[in-house]
């Protein structure tokens, strides 16, 4: 089975609203904020049965998400020893028989921010998060990647770069999607801290 390697990114130290947002939206071993995190998302989706098979049998990480779709399959694993975090990385690579820059360069497919938002707009957004609450006349910033999975590693070095609230994030799928609120001036460094964490990325 020929694989495709998405998505591989490591993070070294997971933001507390980012690990909340995995803590209340995930049926695996829930992280702490601080610890490391290794998300893989690759294709054909069924082959990441044997992503976390690897993962666990080499490694002390455990997972908190892995999502089996036809496409696309993505696991999320951690632990507080980034070393430890890193070499699950490399066995699943070595597992796969791929390496890390044999991955896909990350394309951001959308990038925009809403100034002043109307009350009624931040009911709907608020209707259908999972996350924090945006309020009127904050700004908000969505970002939508492709392939899905790197959208975390956006989300967080954004959360590292401002004080902003993660209103709702997707990992998986065709495209992640992130949407960050805040006042203006965070939003506007969350967003330049979030492109700058995917254009640093190197892949194929």
């Amino acid at each position: 089975m020929s694989i495709t390697l998405r998505s591989y990114s490591f993070l070294d130290n997971l933001q507390p609203q980012l690990t909340s947002y995995i803590g209340k939206t995930s049926k695996g071993f829930l992280p702490l904020p601080g610890m490391a995190s290794l998300w893989v998302e690759i294709a054909p989706g069924i082959a990441i049965n044997r992503v976390t098979d690897t993962a666990l049998k080499g490694t002390k990480v455990v997972p908190a998400v892995q999502v089996v779709e036809r496409a696309f399959g993505l696991l999320e694993v951690h632990n507080w020893d980034q070393g430890e975090v890193q070499s699950a990385g490399r066995i699943i690579l070595e597992n796969l028989g791929l390496k890390e820059e044999e991955r896909m360069k990350p394309k951001v497919v959308s990038n925009q921010v809403l100034r002043a938002v109307e009350a009624y707009q931040t009911q709907i957004i608020n209707r259908n998060s999972r996350g924090m609450m945006i309020l009127p006349g904050q700004s908000l910033f969505i970002l939508e990647t492709q392939p899905a999975a790197y959208i975390c590693l956006a989300a967080n070095e954004a959360e590292k770069a401002a004080r902003i609230n993660l209103i709702d994030i997707r990992p998986y799928g065709a495209f992640g999607r992130l949407y960050l609120a805040g006042p203006e001036a965070e939003i506007d460094a969350a967003q330049v801290a979030a492109v700058a964490a995917l254009e640093a990325v190197k892949g194929v």
